[in-house]
């Protein structure tokens, strides 16, 4: 039936003419060439409702067929996308995992160029029965998850699919049969799956590469099987990359153990690869698998015709007892087949963040690793990991390394990816031994860390383990008839739930294993208690490891002022280091704030003197992988790391667990002279001098070399630690430090290179380090521990200082002690390289080390592949002796007579013309001072006064000449910003600019940034608004909602004073101050079902400019009632967001948010906000493939309110180059027709408008630049709520003096645009859709960078070709839909538009499926565009009867009744605002519903009202950011009420850990049965108590009553019953704000039970 439906769909979509129906649009072209809509994640289940049954569909229908039908539909595979691209060549050369042998430092370009996300699963059969419907199965699952896959640009390549089996000896024995060959000797055949080359020749020089191994090693090739294909369904960009594939067979008689069996194949393979890697052809050869046990068949597929494909799949003969299956989704869109998943022995659905580091330091392992099992035969199996390959190809191959040495598959995957096993309640009391494992191997290997849900089998063992984050979604059943089935959603198989006699999901760090041959399942504890008693690992530990005692920090300075002050000067501080950074450090133990973002030159271009640390950005994580919160998660983070000689990986014994321990890698004097005295880590201290005696030429490159001379000979005689050291007792004019992180690097990579960096660990001694930024780096290549001693005795400096003695003694600062101030400022370090690491989604320092999470902006080729090798560095820059001259630039200044006597204010961070004085001072001071002087005092700043003042006469005077002077000003600057060092070049001749296209189009490009109404007044945002509804322009209303008074256009305006908006001035009637970019951001303040439906476009902020991978802060003094109202919080309360990681783990999940919005509004574009960073293209990729309408790319130098100076410093890129490989990667894979691109950062001017164009922007967005015109003076203290203009203060006082009117603003942009039709006109073009994407249109600039003569911008210069429409046609697309849905069939119902029609009431009861996503979304948009979030007065009452898709009922309004008997997936109710949610499952089954997990992750997230009642379990992130929901539930996975700031939960089973991180606000009363809840309650913010006030038992009484009533709970219903016993077991969390309330607080007086109120939705 299934395959007869399959093929239906197939000739249905075959030749003739061929109808698509939506709606009543029809497109129809002749010969199976189909027009369509490119839903992008939708493919699998597009056309599914246009087979549709009606409502209720009788349950006698077989589920199966139904179930096929729906997801493979009516699919037309002929079908292109209108846009067929060409096909992008990327790297895919590269495709074979074999390397020449010499050791090369991985390159991070190969890195990020791939990148992945997927939805997985397994189906396993406990008897270890063969059978076909397990491989049924798993291809019709594997259909259900297409929306969990990526398609490229022709639409029907899929970014690949496949499933892995054991080998089917029956099928293949009958192929053996009819080729008259005997059948095959199973204990002894291996199979391997061979992707061969496509031309015949090299074919077959290939197959004689492989014959001639087999023979080598004694092994008999007994056949080739041409594997059977149908090639006619494979896409367009698929089949030009598809490989020959054939099966070989070959016998091995000399081996009987099947270990050994499977390792002489694994040597085979390895020797394979590497002879192939030399030959033309080798990039085309590849293993799917190799194996005597398991077999993988995959491709470049969409998962729904992986069945078609292959036809061994649908063979009644191909029997397997297990099936693990994968979709994948690629971001980058020249998926390779070899990429396609399962692995050989995994399939992964995340992403690896630190996969640089990890395959450095498998790399450095090559020399170390030795077992007997490969009797000597090690060296051949080198490499062990491959840079092109992919995160999970290197993941699986490591997998394969220790398992192939004798490990169980369990075993290393618990090596490779441990759980957050520290902090751990369960795990340190009940399983020491397996604390015990994790800290052995701690030290052993790095873990390979990154959100990841592992599949894996090695034919014996079958199972799955997710990373310690719990960051991909997994759910696990078990039914009667003994099979077990693991997958990312529920639903994808049809299921008799009556058989299902467990349900469960994989919470973080936990593993789930299947022995095949003994059919016993374990669970996580189980498995790993097993695997941890298997050697004596805390008795090797407790009589070997070394823990470094703390040391007490000195209590007087070491040095006296003078030298102090001339080591700061040698290595260069600056008085802002000094003040601003060390002393705030150590005052305050928290890192400093500052806010404007980063408007100075990068370092390469700057006219000052800069540490080597300023030419890195962090690099942080966007879409592919979430950032963490180190703030509230913090308990997955460790910052823990070992020292000494790392040991053979591959045989466990005592003498590797023979290190030293360190809590954190900020040591003090004390702990650094503890190690140097260790007699086990023989350590040798290497000086980090240069000698300049002989000129500075040559030098340093000299010295370096010198240096991993010396540190090579240590290592090999022995020492374990090198402490890379700039301490001297006396400063020397001609030996000046050689930067400390170009020493740290260079001896790191010379060690790896060496095959010697696994027998010893380095730690810097410096002066040079003394903020997060700087420790990161050292810490990044290849430093464990660094002693900041300078920054140390600058923090005694200090607090001995007369100053900081009289501030304390005044009780102005309080008080610390001299040792206080170092504890300080270590703690405020050690909080900055937490967040540093969860930026890029990394929890622990021991894999961030050596992992090289940087890219480089302007340092040369000769530098990088000295210290910093396989490091991005796309503009080239500084040579080594370049770099040399500005180390002595510093150097110099400590041995100079007229140095001053302090030290110098270089204004990096402030904008600082001279010496201290303030802004005002400043310009009062312009009108005298010639500004060409100022700019030898202080760094040049983009925004300075003297610009903010001329941009305000010129649009306040509406003064063409003023305007004029601001363009001057602009052109004379010096270089800051990379596009300063182009020009525009044209060989057109000039046209007069009245044929150029209008200011009034032009403006309609414009945007402004995405400020929230909280960080900027009331008054900025309003004029902001009405100022762009003027032009055409779109505003940003920011992530903190919007008041529904400005929707409507205004009409009482008299002499430009409004009643409606009486704050602000220059109305006119007619105006709105809507915003047409509403934001949807990771606090998801202010979200509501009308806010959503009453914008144009909404976008997701992934990461804003001025500290991308971070959570934005709004301080409670910010907080003030009115903003609290917008944002459903708590006046006075800060409000922190969290970056975006609770319901955007990955490139999937952010598709189904941009789903979700296209569903509640199916008029708004949706758009999604990056920064710039090295891959963003590949990133851009993914969302254009996820759906979005709009990318948005932002520069480093954007942002307004409060960030960490660290932040705002370094990271992100320039918008040149994000915007330029934004640009490329979706020209060359076809998508660029697809997105509108806008980019933001800096904006000053037409001329930038113009460069941006050239690179390929269509829109353009001006941020501080705005909110300059409408006032903003810089004074840069927005964090401070002081704002003396009132542009950035929520005080009344300051507010009432806000200066702008909205026509500035207009004026401001016509300039722009009249500036930019004058280049037009210059250029001879018409108008801006002729230059957009023009790069051929710049040049570089004969100008000359101070520092360097080798900066190279033909990156920024070069051209792919332009998109296939104009600029103006891509704006003007219509939105993107989500294809059919369920929501326009109810929608198009009579009765449910009656309801909505005429508030009236209705019942229906519908089937559903997980392929039915957003279900209910649609609706309430509909419900709300009408009524608004409260007024509906009808009742839909609608009972679904399935599986649901992720984000099920989501954006719900009152009046929507939704009942769910089944199942849910993710996101469940996610942003309701009122309703009521019922999930519970059906009747007579066969577990106990209080046990199961019904739900899955991220449920009632964002939520504004409403009642949701759940009989059963709900993953992790339960009501996060919950605002007024109730909820009541049966249990919960960890950090449930995360960031919750009102509403009320009730969970009646067992809770996670981290519960109630962040609550701000609401209650929640959680069941405590066993005495287990008190540790994993986060006891920071809220307190925990019994319930004692009387109307807080009667809201706890009530809800559980409702529960029972609505879901027939039977555990609820125990509760009642027993209530006297059961509610002294209750405890309640109650956050500050609650205190008072008469639920929390028993001394309220008590009212009578009648009166009691519950709150209500």
């Amino acid at each position: 039936m299934v395959t007869a439906l399959l093929n239906d769909a197939v000739i249905y979509g075959g030749g003739g003419g061929l109808l698509y129906h939506n709606h009543n649009r029809r497109s129809v072209v002749g010969d199976g060439v189909l027009l369509v809509d490119f839903i992008g994640l939708r493919s699998g289940s597009r056309n599914h409702r246009a087979t549709r049954r009606g409502f209720a569909v009788s349950a006698s229908a077989s589920r199966r067929t139904l179930r096929c039908f729906a997801v493979n539909g009516i699919r037309a595979t002929a079908a292109v996308s209108v846009f067929d691209g060409e096909i992008a060549d990327g790297r895919s050369s590269d495709e074979s995992e074999s390397r020449a042998s010499q050791r090369q430092v991985v390159n991070l370009e190969d890195i990020i160029a791939e990148r992945g996300a997927c939805g997985v699963g397994f189906i396993a059969n406990l008897d270890n029965k063969g059978s076909h419907e397990i491989v049924k199965d798993a291809l019709i699952a594997l259909g259900c998850m297409e929306h969990r896959g990526g398609c490229s640009a022709d639409n029907d390549s899929g970014d690949g699919s496949g499933v892995m089996t054991l080998i089917p000896w029956e099928l293949f024995d009958s192929w053996a049969a009819e080729q008259g060959l005997a059948p095959f000797d199973k204990s002894h055949t291996g199979v391997g799956m061979v992707f061969l080359p496509r031309d015949a020749a090299l074919r077959e020089e290939a197959k004689k590469v492989i014959v001639n191994t087999f023979t080598q090693e004694g092994l008999e090739v007994v056949g080739w099987r041409s594997v059977p294909t149908n090639a006619s369904i494979v896409g367009l960009y698929a089949k030009e990359t598809m490989p020959n594939i054939e099966q070989v067979f070959v016998r091995i008689a000399k081996e009987e153990n099947i270990d050994d069996i499977e390792r002489e194949l694994y040597i085979c393979r390895k020797i394979i690869e590497r002879a192939s890697s030399t030959e033309p052809w080798g990039s085309e050869l590849y293993f799917c698998s190799l194996s005597n046990q398991t077999i993988v068949y995959k491709g470049m597929l969409r998962s729904e015709v992986l069945g078609m494909f292959y036809y061994d799949l649908q063979s009644d003969l191909y029997k397997s007892p297990f099936a693990i299956y994968h979709r994948r989704y690629s971001t980058n869109t020249s998926p390779r087949w070899p990429l396609a998943q399962p692995m050989r022995f995994l399939g992964h659905n995340g992403e690896i963040n630190t996969i640089q580091g990890n395959l450095n330091w498998m790399q450095s392992r090559e020399s170390s690793l030795k077992s007997p099992v490969w009797r000597g035969r090690e060296g051949e199996i080198r490499p062990y990991g491959n840079p092109n390959a992919s995160d999970s190809a290197n993941l699986d191959s490591a997998a394969e390394l220790l398992i192939r040495s004798g490990r169980s598959p369990q075993e290393a995957l618990m090596i490779l990816v441990p759980e957050a096993y520290k902090h751990h309640p369960t795990l340190s009391i009940r399983y020491p031994e397996v604390v015990d494992f994790y800290d052995y191997y701690k030290g052993q290997m790095e873990a390979w860390d990154g959100p990841a849900l592992l599949l894996f089998s090695d034919g014996k063992t079958v199972g799955a383990c997710l990373d310690r984050n719990g960051l991909r979604p997994a759910r696990y059943w078990r039914t009667v008839d003994n099979v077990v089935y693991v997958a990312s959603e529920v639903g994808v198989l049809p299921m008799d739930e009556s058989k299902v006699i467990m349900k469960g999901r994989l919470g973080p760090g936990m593993m789930i294993a299947v022995d095949l041959p003994s059919g016993q399942v374990f669970e996580n504890t189980e498995v790993k208690k097993q695997v941890a008693l298997s050697n004596p690992y805390g008795k090797w530990l407790k009589e070997n490891l070394r823990s470094l005692k703390p040391a007490n920090f000195l209590s007087s300075a070491v040095l006296d002022n003078e030298t102090i002050l001339r080591r700061q000067q040698a290595f260069g501080y600056s008085s802002e280091d000094v003040q601003m950074v060390i002393e705030t450090m150590a005052a305050q133990g928290k890192e400093p704030t500052f806010c404007m973002g980063d408007d100075i030159p990068l370092a390469v271009i700057s006219q000052k003197a800069h540490m080597l640390y300023d030419y890195f950005k962090q690099r942080f994580a966007q879409v592919t992988n979430p950032a963490i919160d180190p703030l509230r998660e913090g308990l997955v983070m460790s910052l823990e790391v070992n020292l000494g000689k790392r040991g053979n990986i591959l045989e466990a014994g005592p003498e590797n667990a023979s290190q030293v321990f360190l809590s954190s890698p900020v040591l003090n004097e004390g702990e650094l002279e503890a190690l140097l005295s260790d007699p086990v880590l023989k350590p040798k201290v290497l000086p980090a001098f240069f000698n300049i005696r002989k000129g500075v030429e040559g030098s340093l490159q000299k010295t370096l070399h010198r240096l991993c001379e010396a540190a090579d000979e240590a290592v090999r005689s022995g020492s374990q630690l090198l402490v890379l050291s700039d301490r001297s007792d006396e400063l020397e004019p001609t030996r000046p430090a050689i930067p400390i992180l170009l020493a740290v690097g260079a001896v790191h990579q010379h060690l790896i290179q060496n095959g010697l960096r696994m027998s010893a660990s380095i730690v810097a001694d410096t002066a040079q380090c003394f903020s997060t930024h700087q420790f990161a780096c050292l810490i990044g290549y290849g430093a464990s521990a660094v002693c900041p001693y300078l920054a140390l005795e600058t923090c005694r400096q200090w607090r001995l200082s007369n100053k900081t003695v009289n501030l304390m003694r005044n009780g102005k600062m309080p008080t610390v002690t001299i040792e206080q101030a170092q504890k300080n400022f270590s703690k405020a370090i050690q909080s900055g390289l937490l967040k540093i690491l969860s930026k890029m989604g990394i929890s622990l320092l021991s894999s961030y080390c050596g992992a090289q999470i940087f890219e480089i902006y302007g340092l040369g080729k000769d530098v990088v592949d000295t210290a910093f090798c396989g490091s991005v560095s796309k503009i080239g820059g500084l040579t080594l002796d370049e770099l040399a001259r500005e180390t002595l630039s510093f150097w110099v200044k400590a041995f100079s007579q007229d140095t001053a006597k302090r030290l110098e204010n270089y204004g990096f961070i402030q904008f600082r013309p001279g010496g201290t004085c303030s802004i005002v001072i400043v310009q009062r001071l312009l009108h005298f001072i010639d500004i060409t002087s100022l700019h030898e005092i202080g760094e040049y700043h983009g925004n300075n006064p003297e610009m903010t003042k001329l941009l305000h006469k010129a649009v306040r005077e509406r003064s063409e000449s003023a305007y004029a002077v601001y363009q001057q000003h602009l052109a004379n600057r010096p270089v800051n910003v990379l596009r300063d060092l182009l020009e525009f070049t044209s060989e057109r001749a000039p046209i007069p600019v009245g044929k150029v296209e209008s200011a009034t189009s032009i403006v309609e490009r414009f945007c402004t940034g995405g400020m929230s109404l909280g960080a900027i007044s009331r008054e900025t945002h309003e004029a902001i608004a009405i100022a762009m509804n003027r032009i055409g322009g779109k505003s940003n209303s920011g992530e903190g909602g919007e008041d529904p008074i400005r929707w409507r256009p205004l009409t009482d305006v008299v002499d430009g004073y409004s009643p409606t908006l009486p704050h602000l001035k220059g109305l006119q009637n007619g105006d709105t101050a809507t915003s047409a970019i509403k934001q949807v951001a990771s606090g998801r303040f202010g979200v509501t079902p009308t806010f959503l439906v009453n914008a144009d476009q909404l976008e997701i902020k992934i990461a804003q400019g001025a500290k991308p991978g971070e959570g934005g802060q709004l301080p409670g003094k910010k907080v003030s009632a009115y903003i609290a109202r917008l944002r459903n919080s708590k006046p006075g309360v800060p409000l922190i967001s969290p970056p975006p990681h609770h319901d955007i783990y990955s490139i999937e999940d952010l598709a189904q948010l941009i789903f979700d919005l296209h569903q509640v509004n199916p008029k708004a574009k949706v758009s999604v906000k990056l920064v710039a960073e090295a891959g963003i293209g590949t990133v851009a990729s993914g969302v254009a493939k996820g759906n979005a309408d709009v990318i948005q790319i932002s520069g480093h130098d954007g942002g307004t309110g409060a960030s960490p100076i660290s932040s705002i410093k370094h990271a992100g890129g320039p918008w040149e180059l994000g915007l330029t490989e934004s640009h490329k990667t979706l020209i060359e894979n076809g998508l660029r027709e697809r997105v509108i691109l806008r980019v933001d950062g800096g904006f000053k001017s037409g001329v930038d408008v113009l460069m941006a164009a050239a690179m390929g922007a269509d829109e353009y967005g001006f941020g501080s630049l705005a909110m300059i015109a409408t006032g903003c003076i810089m004074a840069r203290i927005c964090h401070t709520n002081n704002c003396p203009v009132g542009v950035a203060s929520q005080r009344e006082e300051l507010r009432a003096r806000f200066p702008g009117v909205p026509g500035d603003l207009v004026n401001f942009f016509l300039y722009v645009a009249e500036e930019v039709r004058g280049l037009l006109a210059e250029l001879g073009y018409e108008k801006l859709d002729d230059v957009i994407g023009r790069t051929d249109l710049l040049k570089p600039k004969d100008i000359s960078v101070m520092k360097t003569q080798h900066l190279d911008l033909s990156y920024v210069l070069s051209n792919v070709g332009l998109p296939k429409i104009s600029s103006s046609a891509i704006r003007k697309q219509d939105v993107h839909t989500n294809g059919p849905v369920l929501d326009d069939t109810l929608l198009s119902d009579p009765e449910i538009l009656n309801v909505i029609e005429n508030e009236k009431v209705v019942d229906k009861t519908v089937k559903i499926y997980n392929v039915d996503r957003a279900v209910c979304g649609r609706i309430a948009g509909v419900i709300a565009k009408k009524y608004g979030d409260t007024g509906f007065a009808g009742q839909l009452n609608i009972t679904f009867l399935g599986s649901a898709g992720q984000s099920f009922a989501c954006f719900l309004t009152p009046g929507m009744n939704i009942c769910l008997v089944g199942e849910a997936n993710d996101y469940v109710g996610k942003g309701m605002a009122g309703g009521e949610l019922v999930v519970t499952p059906v009747e007579n089954v066969g577990f106990h519903p209080e046990d199961a997990t019904i739900v899955g992750n991220t449920c009632l997230y964002g939520a504004t009202g409403g009642r949701i009642f759940v009989r059963g379990k709900a993953g992790e992130r339960f009501a996060v950011r919950n605002s007024l929901a109730e909820a009541v539930v049966e249990g919960t996975g960890d950090h449930c009420c995360e960031y919750m700031t009102g509403g009320c939960v009730v969970a009646l089973g067992k809770v996670g850990r981290n519960v109630a991180a962040g609550m701000t606000g609401g209650l929640a009363y959680l069941l405590d049965e066993d005495g287990t809840l008190f540790p994993k309650v986060n006891k920071e913010i809220v307190k925990i108590q019994r319930v004692t006030a009387p109307v807080g038992q009667m809201q706890l009484k009530n809800l559980i009553e409702a529960h029972v009533e609505k879901t027939g709970s039977t555990k609820g219903a125990a509760i009642l019953k027993e209530w006297d016993t059961y509610l002294p077991l209750f405890w309640q969390l109650v956050p500050p704000s609650e205190e008072d309330t008469p639920e929390a607080s028993a001394v309220y007086e008590q009212k009578a039970a009648d009166q009691v109120t519950l709150q209500s939705a």
